[in-house]
């Protein structure tokens, strides 16, 4: 889809705060954060939603990311949060698929 606003990021169109990268997913810093730590983990390939996800190993890859940026935003021993919003009901914002991962602080349950 070129006309996404996140494939575009992916393109380099639209410059972001890139915090880590590897051949299949992207992370970034949410530009309006929840939690002291907000970065976004996005595939590079176009999914709509995680209903259009067809392979585990899309999230699995969106997930050890989160894990390793977790690990350099120096969150993972405290405890973070990772949300995947799917459809409007669900709170999605961005026709892409793309995981939230929250930290920095205590989170509260139930979330919203």
């Amino acid at each position: 889809m070129t006309d996404c606003l996140f494939c575009r990021i992916v393109r380099g169109e639209i410059p972001v705060a890139r915090v880590a990268e590897t051949e299949e997913c992207l992370a970034f810093r949410d530009i309006a954060p929840q939690a002291p730590v907000h970065l976004l983990v996005i595939p590079k390939a176009h999914f709509g939603s995680l209903e259009d996800v067809t392979d585990a190993s899309t999230v699995g890859a969106m997930s050890m990311l989160a894990q390793q940026v977790a690990r350099s935003e120096g969150i993972a021993a405290s405890g973070y949060r990772c949300v995947i919003n799917t459809g409007v009901d669900g709170g999605q914002s961005v026709g892409h698929l793309h995981l939230h991962l929250l930290g920095g602080r205590s989170q509260g349950w139930p979330p919203g």
